[in-house]
């Protein structure tokens, strides 16, 4: 059960990663770096924000508090980049660094007590609580892309009006059991 769950949760990382990425995709450079008002974020002050987070929460995961004394959150919401390839170049590395703090635990390591902030969480729940906060973000890059996107928006669940058609070819097919990881555009 407990590698099922440090399974389940890489893909569940992957999965959100991967929407976020086709929706940066569909935007204009530029674009990216628009804000709708001053109280507002952009894509890439969210994309700023979400890296600064995994950087800090993941680095030393199981031997520091989550929250780096070098972390400054809130210059994640002041723009640092001036460009995608540099601001790509950021996401990255946060992802990378979130992939390499999973990809050695085991279950025994899941009932360890972790710090974020000086507060204890078990590294499951420390997992859980990661896996709440990057999709919220997630979905407001999407939202936003959405709205920026200047060409006809390749849809990342079913496309509008094609429920019928969707729904058509999963009941032809036989019952089988899928993990939520494994399923595409819904």
């Amino acid at each position: 059960m407990n590698s099922s769950f440090l399974d389940s949760t890489q893909k569940l990382f992957r999965y959100y990663k991967d929407l976020a990425d086709q929706s940066i995709a569909q935007v204009d450079d530029s674009l990216l770096f628009q804000q709708s008002n001053d109280d507002s974020n952009s894509i890439a002050l969210i994309i700023q924000h979400l890296a600064g987070n995994m950087l800090s929460r993941w680095t030393d995961f199981l031997t520091s508090d989550g929250e780096k004394e070098w972390r400054n959150r809130d210059s994640e919401f002041e723009v640092k980049f001036d460009n995608k390839v540099k601001l790509i170049e950021y996401w990255e590395m946060g992802w990378s660094c979130l992939f390499a703090a999973l990809e050695p635990l085991s279950a025994d390591d899941l009932k360890k007590i972790i710090y974020i902030r000086n507060e204890g969480h078990t590294v499951m729940d420390a997992i859980l609580r990661q896996l709440a906060h990057y999709p919220y973000h997630v979905g407001q890059i999407v939202y936003a892309a959405k709205q920026l996107s200047t060409e006809e928006w390749k849809s990342l669940s079913i496309p509008r009006n094609k429920s019928g058609d969707f729904n058509a070819l999963k009941f032809s097919n036989e019952k089988s059991i899928t993990h939520f990881t494994e399923r595409k555009n819904e």
